[in-house]
Formats: structure tokens, C-alpha cells, sequence
């Protein structure tokens, strides 16, 4: 189980800032190529991101790239810069704006015929990024389109342009979606909607980007409200953010002597028989859970 609670975005020509990320907290770093790079600066991020992802030492992280979408000039280079060498450490691509699952079917081929090229023995895997209203809509086909497919991650900003939802940060990520604009989350379906599409396909469910990264109880909240949801991670925009981010998105310290509780008890008893623990029947659904959260403690080195 590979952690992935926080995922980092860096801007792909801003080498300094690659090396940074790379000592980071950050479970994943994605290297981006497409908002946060000015279109004069499209080539310069291409290479720039390639020699990082040839040259430099990432220890043990995820480290993905967020290429331009697929209805620009840019895609089709993107991956061929980034998945083009054999001594490139990409592990994940990041599609944006996809709306169905031709989309993952053009970018999975096209890493088919590049890696029998290199001779790669290890797939590069595609992240989905949910950020319009027909790729929400077409969602159960597109978690079932590749088997290269790993994870859904929300994009707000443009989701909240696609169905024409009002502006209500400066940001456009969501970092002031607290006030009296609606009653209650107003991304409540469409997170629950983007993690269901993916826990019933066994991908990974990760949630947009906090706005405003000093603002650490805004960014506590939104990330406690996602893992609540069931989602595995959340993007940063800034290193500040992280530890707030990875803390969320980790065991607490009373789960984990819930789980250790639950499985010695039925680790103690028979096979056919029904455990109860304090008057409380435990089912083999909560059994589950405390293997799940076991198991990622014991990943993350934490203890009850």
C-alpha cells in the first residue's frame, strides 16, 4: 500500500522547485505541464520536467506528471518528453478535463507503442481528472475504460466554469465555500459521486486543492471532510500545506487501538463464531476497515 495522501503540484519549468518538492513531505510529486506553466514556457517545462525525471533523486516518492490536455497542441508532446526514455522514473500521468473514455483510450494506447519502443518493463499508470460536467457524467464508463487507470482526482476550478457555478474564492478553489451560499457543502454530490465511481473499480479517489494556503483551519476542515467521504488524498499547491494534509488523511491514534482491538479479538476466537467487544457485534465489514487501517499504520510507521 503506497501511500498517496498528499499529492504536490510544482510547476514543470521551475527546476529549484522540483528539488524542493523532491525533500519534501509530500507522498506525490506532480510535475505539472499544464495550468501553472505560461504558454511561452510550454518547451522550457517539457525538457525541464524530463531531466528531473532523468537526473534527479526522488528517494522513495510517487512522482507523476500533469500533461496539457488533450484537445490542445501540447498533449501528444507532453508524453512523448516525459514517458520517452527509458531512464525516466514517471510512475503516473495526470489527464485533465477528461470527459470520457476515449480520452484514457488515446493516452493508454499511445504509452503502449512508446513503451514497447523503450523496452519499459514497468507500465506508466493514468490518473483521471474529473473536471467538467460530462466527464462526471460519464464517469462509471470512464473507471472502467484502462487497466492503467489508477485514480480519480476532483478538479473544482474547472468544474465549478463547466456547470457555471458562481466564483466565490479568488482562487476558484474552493477555499470560501463556507459562507451562506447554499445549504451545506455544495460539492458534496460530486465528491460523493467522484469516490463511489471509484472505490466500486478499486481506484483511487483524490480531492482538488485547497485555495488558500494560509489558511490552515479552512484546509483542515476541507481535507477531514474528504477522507470522511472516503477519499484516499488531497492535492497542495504549497508545501505549507502537507503536514496538515498527511495528518488528515492518516490513521488516528484511537482508529488504529480500534482496529488492533477488533483484530486480536478475532484473531481470539473461533473461526464460525460471532465477536463482540463491549456489547458491540462487530461484522466482517468493520473487520475490514481494521485491517485497512492497520495495514496503512503500519505503512506509515504509526503507532496506537
Amino acid at each position: 500500500m503506497i501511500p498517496r495522501r498528499s499529492i504536490l503540484s510544482v510547476p514543470g519549468y521551475k527546476e529549484k522547485m522540483h528539488r524542493k518538492a523532491a525533500q519534501s513531505e509530500a507522498d506525490v510529486v506532480m510535475l505539472d505541464l499544464e495550468d501553472s506553466v505560461p504558454l511561452n514556457n510550454k518547451d522550457l517545462a517539457r525538457k525541464t520536467v524530463a531531466q528531473s525525471l532523468e537526473s534527479m533523486d526522488w528517494g522513495r516518492k510517487t512522482v507523476s506528471v500533469r500533461i496539457n490536455g488533450l484537445d490542445t497542441p501540447f498533449a501528444y508532446k507532453d508524453i512523448l518528453a516525459v514517458v520517452g526514455s527509458r531512464t525516466t522514473c514517471i510512475d503516473s500521468i495526470v489527464i485533465p478535463k477528461v470527459n470520457n473514455i476515449a480520452d484514457i483510450h488515446f493516452v493508454a494506447r499511445f504509452l503502449d507503442g512508446i513503451e514497447k519502443n523503450i523496452q519499459k518493463d514497468i507500465p506508466v499508470k493514468i490518473e483521471a481528472s474529473i473536471e467538467t460536467a460530462q466527464g462526471l457524467n460519464n464517469i462509471n464508463d470512464i473507471a472502467k475504460s484502462s487497466c492503467r487507470l489508477i485514480s480519480f482526482v476532483f478538479g473544482i476550478a474547472d468544474y465549478t466554469d463547466s456547470i457555471g457555478a458562481r466564483l466565490v474564492s479568488i482562487s476558484g478553489h474552493g477555499d470560501d465555500d463556507d459562507n451562506d451560499i447554499y445549504p451545506g457543502h455544495r460539492w458534496h454530490f460530486v465528491l460523493s459521486r467522484i469516490v463511489m465511481a471509484a472505490k466500486a473499480n478499486d481506484l483511487l479517489a483524490i480531492d482538488a486543492p485547497y485555495g488558500n494556503f494560509k489558511n490552515k483551519k479552512g484546509l483542515s476542515k476541507s481535507a477531514t471532510m474528504a477522507r470522511a467521504l472516503g477519499y484516499d488524498g488531497k492535492w497542495a499547491i504549497h508545501p505549507d500545506q502537507l503536514s496538515i494534509i498527511n495528518t488528515c488523511f492518516s490513521p488516528l491514534t484511537e482508529d488504529i487501538e480500534k482496529a488492533k482491538i477488533i483484530l486480536n479479538a478475532c484473531q481470539n476466537s473461533n473461526q464460525n463464531e460471532v465477536v463482540a467487544i463491549d456489547g458491540h457485534m462487530i461484522d466482517q465489514a468493520t473487520v475490514r476497515l481494521a485491517q485497512k487501517t492497520w495495514k496503512m499504520a503500519n505503512t506509515l510507521q504509526l503507532s496506537a
